[in-house]
């Protein structure tokens, strides 16, 4: 029996040169894709990074003299704050975050920093103040809430209220 096994193993055709490299091209462009697909699939999850703002260095703050400075000279050692909503009349605030989006997820913050320069009465340098993110509150800028001009009812009551089949509706009296 093992020689009829061993004659079948050599019994069979042997490939050509040009079946062998056409296999050998169809298992390099499978290989090809294989490796662009993993490629883009890793480089579709790297992190972006967005810087916004501008915050002077320790470096620029050293030169500014508590007491000595004025708005002018301020503006002149380390610029004037980018937004007019920045500039008021006794402190100037500088903000600068850094956020990183990873693959879909929503961004995050994982730096700011705010330098506060304040500012006396006569316009000279009072105070000089960094925050970081670990300082920060979350602080609500507006909690006004409007009282709605809709009477409380349900949404199909509401709905039909407009239509020919609306349903009748008891008056403010009855209420």
């Amino acid at each position: 029996m093992r020689a009829s096994r061993q004659d079948r193993r050599t019994a069979q055709p042997e490939r050509t040169e040009v079946q062998v490299m056409t296999v050998g091209r169809i298992k390099s462009a499978i290989l090809g894709t294989g490796l662009a697909t993993a490629l883009a699939g890793l480089s579709a999850c790297t992190t972006m990074v967005d810087n916004y703002g501008y915050v002077p260095t320790d470096m620029q703050l050293q030169e500014i003299q508590v007491g000595g400075d004025t708005r002018e000279s301020v503006a002149d050692k380390v610029g004037m704050p980018p937004l007019e909503d920045f500039r008021r009349d006794n402190v100037w605030y500088y903000i600068a975050s850094k956020t990183e989006t990873y693959a879909w997820r929503a961004p995050e913050t994982v730096d700011r920093q705010v330098v506060a320069i304040r500012f006396a009465d006569g316009g000279s340098v009072s105070n000089i103040e960094r925050f970081g993110l670990e300082d920060g509150e979350v602080v609500t800028l507006s909690r006004r809430v409007t009282e709605s001009a809709v009477p409380d009812m349900g949404f199909l009551r509401g709905l039909f209220s407009n239509t020919s089949l609306a349903p009748s509706l008891p008056s403010e009296d009855a209420l």
